[in-house]
């Protein structure tokens, strides 16, 4: 038998729960080593959803070994500062950020959902399966089982739950580890929840409003609107303006709110809009025409949670993301 022949018995099959960047970039990193793997996505269809996102010098060098710097590049804008307003739209501060000079690399500024579409071009489509939401988790005879609410079971070698925030993979681990009495107790407690928010990327109708479209540096500008509220305007590639909407929440009210929109709906998000949008804009106008500018199934509001999980791994399952270390940014 050659060589080549006991190391391809001998890789191992991943699982990988949950289509996301996380689950798509391992995919891509798997891709390129041909690790035999597969992605189940619980959604009906992959969406690029999000605002702003950066990359800088503590992970362009993956994408850098993986061919994928350039296009990294096509999507992005370097950003120099971070811009800070009062509620008037006045500007109170600036930091200033080392870029290429300090790191080696830029501190690259892009809306998410093109980094998500990147990403999801690398991964072969017979490697993502939807509609597969985990219900629990097994191992027995040396693998590791997935169950789906559509009935079906998968196996393999590895299981990474790559599920995000609520990961169903991490729920069905910690059961069967708190059954055995060797979760720590701090896994079981609930995530801590800080900040309500919403945010998107728009496509302005009339980009030659808002002259920081055509440098070719990306403008981060945040505005503190009062004790509790926030919101940002942030200058992408192609014309697009990535935003946010804010409020930090008191014990209270995260519970009731977590309580009353387990699911949110468009008609929430009407009402939050309807509180910022005569909010100023720190590059003129008001954040209600930035928004407005938004295609409204491309709007997300999402709580902030907060937990840093202790039990990361067992068996034969390992969870990465969100899944075991979700923090507010």
């Amino acid at each position: 038998m050659s060589a080549s022949n006991v190391q391809e018995q001998s890789m191992p099959t991943v699982l990988i729960a949950g289509g996301g960047i996380g689950g798509l970039m391992l995919g891509t990193l798997f891709e390129r080593i041909n690790i035999p793997y597969h992605i189940f996505e619980r959604a009906s269809e992959l969406r690029s959803l999000g605002s702003v996102m950066t990359l800088g010098a503590n992970i362009l060098p993956v994408f850098e070994q993986l061919g994928l710097l350039d296009e990294i590049y096509k999507i992005s804008k370097p950003c120099p500062s971070l811009d800070f307003y009062g509620p008037k739209a006045e500007k109170i501060g600036s930091i200033k950020l080392m870029g290429e000079k300090g790191s080696g690399y830029e501190n690259l500024l892009f809306a998410r959902p093109k980094l998500y579409e990147l990403l999801r071009s690398q991964v072969p489509t017979q490697k993502i399966s939807l509609n597969k939401r985990i219900l629990r988790t097994e191992e027995k005879d040396g693998r590791v089982h997935i169950y789906c609410s559509d009935g079906t079971m998968y196996e393999g070698d590895i299981l990474v739950g790559a599920d995000g925030a609520h990961s169903g993979v991490r729920q069905s681990l910690y059961k069967h580890m708190d059954e055995q009495g060797i979760l720590p107790q701090s896994d079981l407690e609930s995530m801590s929840i800080g900040f309500l928010s919403m945010v998107g990327v728009a496509n302005p109708p009339n980009p030659e409003k808002y002259p920081q479209l055509k440098d070719n540096f990306s403008h981060f500008s945040s505005v503190f609107g009062g004790s509790s509220d926030s919101w940002s305007a942030i200058s992408v590639s192609d014309n697009q303006i990535c935003w946010s909407l804010g409020v930090q929440l008191s014990e209270s009210e995260a519970k009731e709110l977590q309580f009353r929109n387990s699911e949110w709906s468009p008609e929430s998000n009407d009402a939050m809009i309807k509180e910022y949008q005569d909010c100023p804009c720190p590059w003129g106008g008001t954040m209600g025409e930035i928004i407005e500018a938004t295609p409204k199934d491309l709007i997300s509001k999402v709580f902030l949670e907060e937990k840093f999980f202790k039990t990361w791994y067992h068996g034969r399952t390992v969870l990465i993301g969100d899944a075991c270390h979700k923090v507010n940014d």
